[in-house]
Order: C-alpha cells, then sequence, then structure tokens
C-alpha cells in the first residue's frame, strides 16, 4: 500500500532491487533476442503478455506516493507523474483517465476471488491448440506423441477450458469439445482461481494498472506467471526435455494427479497477490475522484458513498 513521501535513498534502493529482480527475467531474454533465438517457454512473458524489458525496469511507487529529493525530476518525463511540494508524484488527474480500467479489474478479481476453485482441466488448452492441425504454436519442438497421438489424447479426455484467452486459440476442430464457450464478454462469470492463466494474468492487471500499483506487487506477479507458465508447458504435448523441461504426463492418472497438486500451489500462492491488487484497485476508487460504474462517469470528491 502507499507510502506517503518517500526519502530519495529509501525509493532509490527500492528502484535498484527492483531492478535486480527484473534482470533475472530481461537478462536472458535479451541475449536470447541478440542471438535470434526463441524460447517456446519463456518468450511468452514478453510476447503474449506485452511489457517491454525496458519498461518493466522502471521502478513505480504506486499512487499516493511521493518521491522526495532531486533524483525524482527522472519520471516527470514519464507519463502520469506531477511535481508537488512533497515530491514527484503520480496525478490525480493521471487516476481519472484510468479508473474505468480499475473498476473493470476490481470487478473482475474480486468475481474470481468469491469462485471456488476447479482443478479438473488437466492443463488441455494447449493440447487443443495443436488438435488436427500441422499449424502448431511451436514449430521448432516436437510433440511428445506425435500428432495422432495428440489427438487421441484430446478425444480420450473432456475439455473443461475457463479461460477465454486460452480458449480463443483452439482449433477449430477442438472449440465444440469444450464443455461451455467463454467469452470475452462473459469473462467475470468464467474466470475462477484454480485456472492457472486467471492467475498468470495478476502479472497482466499489474502492469495495464501502470504507474498506480507498486512495481514490488508487479514482480511478485510476474515470478508467479512465470512459474505457472513452467507448469503449462511441462503439460503441454510438446516435448521439452532438451530445453530442460520434465514432462508432466497428463495423459497418464499419475501426471493428472501432479498437474492438480502443481495448479493447486500455484493458486495458493496466486490467492495474496489476487487480494493485494484488490486492495490496491479499491484504494484507487476511493481517492480523491471515483469512477461511478453505474453511470459510467465521474462523481468529484466529497459525492462519493
Amino acid at each position: 500500500m502507499p507510502d506517503g513521501v518517500l526519502a530519495e535513498d529509501e525509493w532509490l534502493a527500492r528502484a535498484h532491487a527492483h531492478r535486480t529482480r527484473v534482470e533475472t527475467f530481461t537478462g536472458p531474454h535479451g541475449e536470447r533476442a541478440r542471438r535470434g533465438e526463441a524460447h517456446p517457454v519463456w518468450d511468452f512473458l514478453f510476447t503474449y503478455y506485452s511489457l517491454r524489458p525496458r519498461q518493466l525496469r522502471v521502478w513505480h511507487p504506486g499512487y499516493g506516493t511521493a518521491l522526495a529529493g532531486p533524483a525524482g525530476a527522472e519520471y516527470l518525463d514519464r507519463a502520469g507523474y506531477e511535481a508537488t511540494p512533497d515530491g514527484v508524484t503520480v496525478s490525480a488527474d493521471f487516476l481519472r483517465t484510468r479508473l474505468s480500467t480499475v473498476a473493470f479489474v476490481a470487478d473482475l478479481l474480486r468475481a474470481t476471488e468469491a469462485r471456488a476453485p476447479q482443478f479438473g482441466c488437466f492443463g488441455m488448452h494447449e493440447w487443443a491448440m495443436v488438435y488436427r492441425t500441422d499449424a502448431v504454436r511451436h514449430g521448432a519442438v516436437p510433440l511428445r506423441l506425435g500428432g495422432a497421438g495428440t489427438d487421441a489424447v484430446v478425444e480420450s479426455m473432456p475439455l473443461r477450458c475457463t479461460h477465454f484467452d486460452a480458449y480463443r486459440f483452439f482449433t477449430a476442430a477442438a472449440a465444440p469439445r469444450n464443455r461451455g464457450i467463454p467469452t470475452r464478454a462473459a469473462q467475470r462469470d468464467w474466470e475462477q482461481p484454480g485456472c492457472l492463466h486467471a492467475n498468470m494474468d495478476l502479472y497482466k492487471w499489474c502492469f495495464k494498472l501502470g504507474p498506480l500499483v507498486a512495481s514490488e506487487l508487479l514482480v511478485d506477479c510476474l515470478e508467479l506467471a512465470a512459474e505457472a507458465r513452467e507448469v503449462d508447458m511441462r503439460a503441454s504435448p510438446y516435448d521439452l526435455t532438451d530445453l530442460g523441461f520434465e514432462p508432466i504426463t497428463v495423459e497418464e492418472p499419475a501426471g493428472r494427479a501432479e498437474y492438480v497438486r502443481c495448479q493447486g500451489v500455484i493458486a495458493e500462492r496466486a490467492a495474496p497477490l489476487r487480494a493485494r491488487l484488490l486492495g490496491w484497485c479499491d484504494r484507487l476508487l476511493s481517492a480523491d475522484v471515483a469512477y461511478d460504474t453505474v453511470s459510467e462517469g465521474f462523481l468529484p470528491a466529497g459525492k462519493m458513498n
């Protein structure tokens, strides 16, 4: 939560610690990019999740915290910041422009948090994305069971995907096999806290809220997203052993049990992060100028309930 005014030495130390943490991800990614080398597991964190390394390296204190001292002037060239007598801080004007997004994220997180977790999908979304097609998403790595074997696994198990941004990549042949049809419009009615992708997306929602949320939470969510992505791809139909990833063989009972165990660990770690992000959203929505989700307009200070 916001810290009021941070002394220059304190916030510079936090900014340095932040850059050190993100270097774990941005360093290897940059080296691979310079070599022109794709990675079927980790590139996802910079492609589907579109925050660029140079953006990720910038530490933000979050709305409600001022950065004291002359070094804070560097933030005045960044979107959303202004100079105040206490120091440089994210402006109320910027918050006003983002409150509709804050309201959307809060609503989605609250709906997800309230729903019972489901652990019966067994990571079959990646299998459904290559079902009965030669156009696989990661053509540089082979399918563990080959095309026919992969198709047979999909046909032997129910598809129970609840995440629209996974379901939308199902092949035309796989989509009708899913139990229900997740849509973007009904996203809040589908997402549930057992879903790997819903938990990975906590990182997305953090960076979409930009400098309004402290970067420590952003990187906490990035670390969770990386752990979930590893589980996701280990359970996929791809053979990633040459890259150091042992498969979770969800086509077998033992593999399905292992997937559910890993899924539960991710869900347990995600719960407090979701609560922290929801706490930020609630505070932003109750700031000096609040967004009226009924009329979709702004309420002036003093008229908030």
